[in-house]
């Protein structure tokens, strides 16, 4: 079994899922007592998203970096960046880590084209949404990807940051979510595209295929390590 390094803390919340679907996940498949071998670091989300609302990405990049460092340094086998909008900065920390990273976007890639679906709606930050580090890689594997609209874009942003990233969940902003999946008709899945927005939609609230990114970055990261 490989050992599994978790770069955690954006949010909590979402990296309290991946630690548990990676341990469910290994030890659904191996039984007995299994669980997964894995190491944990966690930043402050506070100064994270400070350096993200003024744009200081190579701040973010410096900590980031500095903690798949330690990451490296206690031997695990690959790394895995629990958030979506981090992985924007991947390009600038690879070059000085050897471990390589399980990437967020290839792995939800692989599952949607598993699924035979080929137009998706994107949800997740601003940053993700607008930006082309996530949207390409969805693309390059001919997925045609679709964002919200700006206002749509900016209730999205603000529900993951006031309220998922603080562990609240509201009925209200769910359905404001709902709504704005659903005006897409021509779209065959959506893609929860922060790892926080798993807590609030479920393939249960929707006829069309639920890409939940947590899930499948935690469950291909365990099929890994099982490999």
């Amino acid at each position: 079994m490989k050992c599994i390094g978790l770069l955690g803390g954006m949010s909590w919340e979402s990296s309290l899922l991946y630690y548990k679907i990676i341990n469910e996940e290994t030890n659904r498949i191996l039984g007995s007592q299994n669980n997964a071998k894995s190491v944990m670091t966690t930043v402050n989300f506070e100064e994270i998203e400070q350096l993200q609302s003024t744009g200081r990405w190579d701040e973010a990049t410096d900590i980031l970096l500095y903690h798949c460092k330690l990451l490296e340094e206690a031997k695990v086998d690959f790394i895995v960046l629990c958030t979506n909008t981090m992985h924007k900065l991947l390009p600038n920390i690879m070059p000085h880590i050897k471990t390589p990273f399980l990437h967020i976007a290839k792995a939800t890639a692989i599952k949607i084209k598993e699924e035979k679906v080929t137009s998706v709606l994107l949800l997740g930050t601003k940053f993700t949404m607008q930006e082309d580090f996530y949207k390409h890689i969805l693309q390059e594997e001919g997925i045609d990807v679709c964002i919200p609209n700006e206002s749509d874009m900016e209730t999205v942003h603000s529900i993951i940051y006031n309220e998922l990233c603080l562990g609240k969940i509201d009925t209200i902003s769910k359905q404001r979510y709902l709504d704005i999946i659903t005006n897409f008709l021509d779209i065959e899945g959506v893609i929860l595209g922060c790892t926080e927005i798993g807590l609030l939609i479920s393939q249960e609230d929707l006829d069309i295929k639920v890409f939940d990114t947590t899930q499948i970055h935690a469950k291909k990261a365990v099929e890994l390590a099982l490999s």
